[in-house]
């Protein structure tokens, strides 16, 4: 027998081959994919070495209601039925309205995707306030989190007219 062929024999009926170089090259690319999903794993700015942040659905949603809020032209956010809600339940003493109303999110482990529900202020420009919203949220999501926004979608439910403060002196989510 080769000595190049046969290392080692067991028994007589099971000898054990070394490796060709296609073999080789084939766990040299296992190992370099193993490498990479060990590796993977510890990726972000959420996960380290010294342990793994998590971050909860409502922070999220708070930073990107603030944000929000930030950019003029944004009258109220949330639907009719959110508002009237909000409004209500500022009247009842101890309650407070929600803060993240207007404001969905889905998140991953290192990604979250946004959509808000506004009301735009009559005399903005529609594309123009969307996009200082999507910049705004993005920005401040990504700074307070380490998450990658992958998209926020804006929802423009309705358009405050100037004759609409004749019937309320504030705007019910206290936006103005």
């Amino acid at each position: 027998m080769n000595e190049e062929t046969i290392m080692v024999q067991r028994d007589s009926q099971s000898p054990i081959i070394k490796p060709t170089g296609e073999e080789l090259e084939r766990q040299a690319k296992a190992n370099a994919a193993n490498e990479a999903q060990n590796n993977e794993e510890l990726r972000g700015p959420l996960h380290t070495e010294l342990g793994k942040t998590t971050i909860e659905d409502r922070v999220v949603q708070k930073i990107a209601s603030i944000a929000t809020r930030e950019v003029s032209g944004v009258y109220a956010m949330g639907n009719a039925a959110r508002r009237t809600f909000n409004s209500l339940a500022e009247r009842i003493p101890g309650a407070q309205a929600n803060s993240a109303g207007g404001v969905s999110v889905e998140k991953g482990e290192q990604q979250t995707a946004i959509d808000v529900s506004i009301v735009v202020s009559y005399g903005f420009s529609i594309v123009e306030v969307s996009n200082e919203i999507r910049s705004n949220i993005i920005a401040q999501v990504e700074r307070a989190t380490g998450l990658e926004v992958i998209e926020v979608n804006v929802e423009v439910t309705d358009v405050h007219l100037p004759e609409d403060d004749d019937d309320d002196t504030e705007p019910r989510d206290g936006l103005k």
